[in-house]
């Protein structure tokens, strides 16, 4: 059984004391993670052919009491700024649940997966975007869906531990400000374009930006696009341009589903 769940990009955020809490600006976009499940003797996970450890998904696996063999193939960088491993967890209950019977709804699916994201510390809240697709905006009370369907462009230079980012007391303290006050300035139904402008202002204050990100933030810029870093990935996504940065994807219109 298999089922796929969209990449996300996470523009800015500003995250909270309980993960259900927090805030942010995020994009569904159609290149993702597929899932494939199938009975085992015992729990393994692989990654696009090789054995891993996964600890999101295995985290789901003990959740839901399910022993399986989970084959993940990922169409973007892994750790690197695109919820991968969120896409993976969550495709992965998906799939999991049609074929073992569960008998579980998409709300309860999405929950385990979204336990075993912050549990293992690699994400705060990318499954609940993988499953609804398109730009989704969360204020704290309440999270909303807006039908997009532009071209994004995005390339990868590495990642960033998630986990490590998270923990980082004084980071988090700048995100949860400088966050806090772009989110307060976000109109109520943002383009991706503006967005994406006031996600750089973002990413520049808390001083992640390397290098190599800004020289390709300032590539887009001089084409006429808008681009700005992946949270947390050394990534740069652009809207606006074409045949700019080395990868080409678009807004996922639908969220994660069997295959």
């Amino acid at each position: 059984m298999e089922a796929y769940a969209p990449g996300s990009v996470t523009a800015v955020f500003a995250p909270a004391e309980s993960g259900d809490e927090s805030r942010g600006a995020s994009v569904a976009i159609e290149d993702g993670v597929v899932a494939s499940v199938a009975s085992a003797d015992r729990r393994v996970v692989t990654l696009d052919g090789d054995e891993t450890s996964f600890e999101p998904v295995e985290l789901l696996l003990e959740d839901l009491d399910v022993t399986a063999r989970v084959d993940l193939t990922a169409q973007v960088p892994v750790g690197c700024g695109f919820g991968a491993s969120g896409a993976a967890t969550l495709a992965t209950a998906l799939a999991v649940d049609e074929r073992f019977g569960l008998g579980h709804a998409r709300e309860e699916l999405v929950e385990a997966a979204h336990r075993a994201e912050v549990a293992a510390g690699t994400g705060l809240g990318d499954v609940f975007i993988q499953s609804m697709g398109g730009l989704v905006t969360s204020y704290g009370d309440g999270i909303e869906r807006h039908d997009r369907d532009d071209p994004v462009e995005y390339v990868s230079f590495g990642g960033m531990a998630t986990s490590d980012a998270l923990g980082d007391a004084d980071l988090m303290a700048d995100v949860e400000r400088v966050g806090g006050t772009v989110l307060d300035d976000l109109p109520a139904d943002p383009s991706l374009p503006y967005l994406t402008t006031r996600a750089w202002e973002f990413a520049r204050e808390i001083g992640l930006p390397t290098d190599r990100v800004r020289d390709a933030v300032a590539e887009v810029e001089a084409a006429g696009g808008a681009a700005s870093m992946a949270m947390l990935g050394e990534t740069v996504f652009a809207v606006g341009v074409e045949g700019v940065l080395d990868e080409r994807t678009r807004v996922a219109s639908e969220g994660a589903r069997l295959r």
